[in-house]
């Protein structure tokens, strides 16, 4: 049994995601057989919590102690992690808050693959910097359905949120308001129904990469949100077939230096 104690006002879903991997894993499970108590009274839905409320997760041994996150490196200044597709970046975050860690960055839900956390609020400042000034790789790997039209490329386009629907547009000029984002991409390998990409991001935004795939006809396996929903079904896929690959940080501040030269990489593939 796992017990938490809500600091705000929220749904039970949400704070679930956000705060216990296990438990966002089998959230089906845990409301099929009530095996969710909020302040010791058992559940079936998503019920409303609040500030002070008592959450109790009944799994059993096996389903606690599968992985959300596997750890790559760590110091005295930050932790690399590998995370499994399916867990909010949050849900990391919270579990690795008694190591006093900051949050830095975040993969989308279904994204999975290397983060970074930092350890000292000095670390933490330097690696901001360094995300917002762009002296972080990120190499992604992806499926995508359809071909690319050139075997690598630099795409330059406008990214806009429609946050009443938690999503994003791409446009090809800046006319709609959008942000300017730049996604390089490299095919990898070729098939018959799909194909392997490699993606280096020079900008970050939301939904950045699946969202200028598609736009360039090329949505990523696995994506309903802007994918192809009848071919993901055909492949049986409901997750994006995405993986944060590679990650350095090139910085010369103090307490990154040990960084310098290192580049960590996912133990997971793009593949079906």
């Amino acid at each position: 049994m796992k017990e938490f104690i809500v600091e705000k006002e929220e749904d039970l879903k949400t704070f679930t995601d956000n705060t216990y991997a296990q438990g966002s894993f089998y959230w089906n499970y845990l409301m099929k057989n009530r095996e969710i108590k909020v302040n010791g009274k058992k559940v079936a839905k998503n019920v409303k919590l609040f500030s002070g409320d008592q959450v109790q997760y009944y799994l059993t041994p096996a389903q606690e102690a599968r992985e959300a996150f596997y750890t790559v490196f760590e110091n005295g200044e930050v932790v690399v992690i590998d995370k499994e597709s399916g867990v909010n970046s949050e849900a990391v975050f919270s579990a690795l808050a008694e190591r006093g860690c900051y949050f830095i960055h975040r993969l989308d839900r279904n994204t999975c693959g290397l983060m970074i956390f930092a350890k000292t609020k000095e670390c933490a400042e330097a690696l901001k910097r360094a995300f917002k000034e762009r002296r972080v790789e990120k190499i992604y790997h992806a499926l995508c359905f359809g071909t690319p039209p050139k075997e690598a490329d630099v795409l330059t386009a406008y990214l806009k949120k429609e946050s009443e629907r938690a999503l994003v547009r791409v446009y090809d000029s800046p006319s709609n308001g959008g942000e300017r984002i730049v996604t390089e991409y490299k095919v990898l390998e070729r098939g018959e129904k799909y194909t392997k990409v490699e993606i280096c991001l020079h900008t970050g935004k939301t939904h950045q990469i699946r969202a200028h795939m598609a736009h360039i006809g090329c949505p990523v396996v696995g994506d309903n949100k802007y994918g192809d929903e009848r071919k993901n079904k055909a492949f049986g896929v409901s997750r994006q077939v995405l993986v944060a690959k590679r990650l350095a940080v090139d910085s010369n501040e103090s307490c990154l230096a040990f960084l310098k030269g290192k580049r960590f990489s996912s133990r997971f593939r793009a593949e079906l």
